[in-house]
């Protein structure tokens, strides 16, 4: 034997299975999909706890405990350093400006101002919490933190 006479390790070439081609093959007749039904017909495709009509065991098994997702509270934050460079001073800031100068997705979420980064313009914030660093930032610089 030669180093270039071997082509490929045994069974690393598996041949494929060929369906419908007869009773002697195996996989004649119905293919290997057994009769009538929902997994005999073209398009079947198994959906991930699917049981065959059966009830799935999912809705069998008893439920418990509780999810405080749904009750969560999502903020769009913005940090003071962004308030510092995208605004004049004097300005008031809200939710809509914030919107106007693309630092939140939305303008009817809620919003959070971050104390990250430096404050020198007074600026008028109007947000819906703070955390304590952003409020004495703002307040620092001559501004005005409020609630909406």
């Amino acid at each position: 034997m030669k180093l270039d006479e071997i082509l490929s390790k045994a069974g690393a070439h598996k041949k494929r299975k060929r369906i419908g081609r007869g009773t002697g093959s195996g996989k004649g007749k119905t293919s290997g999909r057994g009769h009538k039904g929902y997994g005999s017909r073209s398009g079947a495709k198994d959906r991930i706890g699917y049981e065959g009509g059966q009830f799935p065991q999912i809705y069998r098994s008893p439920k418990r405990g509780f999810n405080n997702a749904n009750f969560r509270k999502e903020f769009q934050i913005v940090n003071v350093a962004c308030l510092e460079a995208n605004f004049e001073d004097g300005a008031t800031v809200n939710a809509e400006t914030l919107f106007a100068a693309k630092l939140i997705d939305d303008s009817k979420k809620l919003v959070k101002i971050l104390g990250n980064g430096e404050l020198k313009k007074k600026l008028t914030v109007v947000a819906n919490k703070y955390t304590a660093s952003a409020k004495e930032k703002i307040e620092a610089a001559g501004g005005s933190a409020d609630e909406s």
